[in-house]
This record gives structure tokens, C-alpha cells and sequence, in this order.
């Protein structure tokens, strides 16, 4: 029996059924949005290879996150970009895009991004500079692991327009260790800028998904942002 076979065997029920159930969902997303592609290229039909009567089961199903699609992804974008200018509180809005924007350009998960320090944006990384992550999310619950970004697909654009024409109307100093790339409002007991909650971003996604992509029937959250990126990705490669 080879390592992971054993391994397999030996992980929790819980552990197995997670595991099921996330190449179920895997082959699912495949049949639905490429099993025309991949007939044409292999000849062969998409099958989820578990056995229906003998995989694990779990009372709660996982579900399965398709993205939107590129001109869907767009059509939100723009039609926020529009919105900006007319917005009563330009600032706060312009930060809430700049972070969707980010989610989906580079797949950074939503507390990671909130925990960005304005000098964690390093342009003199790479072709278009990376993000110092330094809030990652860890594996298997080991707690933060680090990692660099690289600010692909735009995203160096997007940063670049947020730290130059809109950070500073936060009012805070950008010599501060600690600044955070994305304040709030709020402010303090120093005066200086406090990080702005994960919460507020969720909700102007929600905002902006209602206003300019209606017809989109799921939830569209930051974590399927960061599947749209994956799936860009895994395209292009």
C-alpha cells in the first residue's frame, strides 16, 4: 500500500469524507464547465471516479463555488468603477474596490488583505512588484504562513491608483510602521488609522454585486473572487 493510500486509510472519518467530497465537487466543476473541452481533447467523457454506493457520506454536502465568468467579472468591475463617481463617500468605496479588485486579480483571501501594512506593498519585487503576505493562511490549522504575491493580472495598476490617488485621504501618516494598506475611517486613540474589518468588505461586494451584476444567481463573497482567480489561472496556464 503506497503512503497516501495508507495514509487515506488511516485519516479520521470526518478527514475521508472532506476528502470525498472535495474530488466529488472537483469533477462536478469539471463536467459542468469543461466536459465538452476535454471530450475534444481526450475522446473521453468526465466521470467522477468514486463509487456512489461505497463513498464516504456526510450529512451536509459540500457546495460546489463556480466563479463567474471573465465578462461577468468585468461587467461588475465596470459598472462599480461608474459608481465611484457619483458615490456620497468616495474614500471608503474606492478602498472596498481596490480590495474586491485585489481578491480577484491576485486571489489574496479577504483577512489577508485586511492585514496589509501600507509597507508590505514591495515594487521593487519582481516585474510588477508583490505583496509581502505576511498573514497567510497556514495548512492544516499551523496558524500564519507568510508568503509573497506576485501583482499579477493588473494588480499592480489597481495598487498603484488606490496608494497614490486615494490612501491619503484617510488621513493617515504613511511614514507610520504599522499603517495599514486599507484604513478605516475610524480612527485610534493616536489619531492614526485603525484596519478596516473584514465585514465592511463583504458587504460592499454584496452591494456592488446587487446594483451592477443582478442576474448573478449565487452569493458572490471574496472567497469566490478568489476562486475566479484560480480558475483564470488554471486557464491560462
Amino acid at each position: 500500500m503506497s503512503t497516501s493510500a495508507k495514509n487515506c486509510a488511516d485519516a479520521r472519518p470526518s478527514t475521508r469524507t472532506g476528502r470525498a467530497g472535495a474530488l466529488a465537487v472537483y469533477f462536478e466543476y469539471l463536467e459542468l464547465r469543461h466536459k465538452v473541452e476535454l471530450h475534444n481533447l481526450t475522446g473521453r467523457v468526465v466521470e467522477c471516479p468514486l463509487d456512489e454506493m461505497n463513498r464516504p457520506r456526510q450529512s451536509v454536502e459540500p457546495q460546489l463555488r463556480i466563479p463567474p465568468t471573465e465578462a461577468e467579472i468585468e461587467q461588475l468591475f465596470s459598472g462599480w468603477r461608474q459608481e465611484l463617481v457619483t458615490c456620497r463617500k468616495f474614500s471608503p468605496m474606492a478602498r472596498n474596490y481596490a480590495v474586491a479588485r485585489l481578491a480577484a486579480d491576485v486571489g489574496v483571501r479577504i483577512n489577508e488583505a485586511r492585514m496589509l501594512d501600507l509597507d508590505d506593498v514591495r515594487w521593487e519585487l519582481g516585474r510588477y512588484g508583490k505583496l509581502n503576505v505576511r498573514h497567510g493562511k497556514g495548512s492544516r490549522r499551523k496558524g500564519p504562513k507568510p508568503r509573497l504575491v506576485p501583482l499579477i493580472n493588473g494588480a499592480d495598476r489597481n495598487l498603484h491608483w488606490f496608494i497614490e490617488d486615494i490612501w491619503g485621504q484617510f488621513g493617515d501618516d504613511h511614514t507610520r510602521q504599522g499603517a495599514p494598506l486599507f484604513p478605516s475611517e475610524r480612527k485610534n486613540q493616536d489619531g492614526s488609522c485603525s484596519r478596516a474589518t473584514a465585514d465592511v468588505f463583504r458587504r460592499a461586494l454584496t452591494a456592488a454585486t446587487a446594483a451592477h451584476l443582478p442576474t448573478w444567481a449565487g452569493k458572490l463573497t471574496p472567497h469566490v473572487l478568489r476562486h475566479f482567480c484560480a480558475s483564470q489561472l488554471y486557464l491560462g496556464a
